[in-house]
């Protein structure tokens, strides 16, 4: 069992409510917690995911040999 980490920001009278609750915002996205939260919320299989990322890297392929495309002008 991993041993679990937990954020804690202190609130104290120079920094106030909302600058404590930006700096939280910042340390969870810089600990990955809300890339987790939606990762974990729904399941894909395996097969799935690597359809997924086969189609993502065949768009990518596609979009960079565009970029430096020119069409010819008439």
């Amino acid at each position: 069992m991993a041993a679990e980490t937990s954020i804690v920001v202190p609130i104290d009278d120079r920094f106030g409510v909302e600058k404590s609750l930006r700096k939280f915002k910042r340390m969870c996205e810089s600990f990955g917690v809300v890339k987790e939260y939606r990762k974990r919320q729904d399941y894909k299989k395996p097969s799935i995911k690597l359809k997924e990322k086969t189609e993502a890297a065949q768009k990518r392929k596609i979009k960079t040999a565009l970029k430096g495309y020119t069409r010819p002008r008439f």
